[in-house]
């Protein structure tokens, strides 16, 4: 009876979408564990584990040092922690919650807001885990010296965008066939274990192997990365452009595969998984 009635305007309804995706980021990032911080605790420990193994693995095939000149535990991990975000994003993105979900019968929420939540809240781990490493190593350990830290980080955030869009992609598609997207998926992230280029640096490889990993954009991101990171490095052989062209056409066809799936998707269509 009483009702007071406000006008909507399109900065009112943008603040008013920036704070539904700011609810649904804390609600991703509380997914993945109760307490917050015992979920980004568990994902430094993931990430210091993968590093670990590689260190030991590195030392018993007898490699002491860095295939360039450099902290070796900093090239560790460089590539590591793009591997992790990348990762991370591809499997965050594509376990968002599409427009079959129940949540999509609550009246603001949408599929771009499901997404946008999946892909920040990853982001945010990432970055947390990625600065209290490194400040730790350099307060317990050794200093730690980026030649270029803005362009390094830059790289870091292309890492995730481009597991975005791949994520994206994964998503549109799981509707449609779950079981194989499932199977790619965890293909594209075994694969990526060694096509990423963490454990080596393109320079270093001849011509008849770099065309294995030229395709990937994840390895050309982590060899730029490193190009940024330490002085004495200037990678020949890739390019960040080349990855931010290939993340945006990915975006476009998992934008234009998520909006078509959007209209034709059921929720009878996973009633019975």
């Amino acid at each position: 009876m009483f009702q007071v009635t406000t006008r909507s305007t399109r900065i009112r309804g943008a603040f008013g979408l920036v704070e539904i995706i700011y609810h649904s980021i804390v609600r991703a990032v509380r997914q993945s564990h109760r307490n917050a911080i015992v979920g980004l605790l568990l994902n430094m420990v993931q990430a210091m584990t993968l590093v670990i193994a590689f260190l030991i693995m590195f030392r018993l095939l007898g490699i002491k040092g860095t295939p360039l000149r450099g902290d070796f535990l900093l090239f560790l991990m460089s590539g590591v922690f793009l591997f992790m975000t990348h990762i991370k994003a591809v499997s965050a993105v594509m376990g968002a919650e599409g427009a079959a979900s129940p949540m999509m019968q609550h009246a603001p929420m949408n599929t771009f807001i499901s997404i946008s939540a999946a892909a920040l809240s990853s982001l945010y781990i990432q970055i947390l885990s990625l600065f209290i490493v490194l400040t730790v190593y350099h307060i317990a350990y050794q200093p730690i010296s980026i030649d270029f830290p803005i362009p390094a980080l830059g790289m870091f955030i292309l890492a995730w965008f481009a597991g975005v869009a791949i994520g994206l992609v994964f998503l549109a598609l799981r509707p449609w066939a779950p079981d194989f997207v499932s199977l790619a998926s965890t293909i594209y992230r075994r694969v990526n274990m060694i096509a990423s280029g963490k454990m080596f640096v393109a320079n270093a490889l001849p011509a008849s192997k770099l065309a294995l990993f030229d395709w990937n954009p994840l390895f050309h991101i982590i060899d730029q990365c490193r190009g940024y990171v330490f002085l004495h490095y200037n990678p020949h052989f890739t390019s960040w452009g080349y990855a931010l062209n290939v993340s945006i056409v990915l975006i476009v066809i998992g934008m234009m595969g998520e909006f078509y799936t959007r209209r034709h998707v059921s929720p009878s269509w996973t009633a019975g998984r």
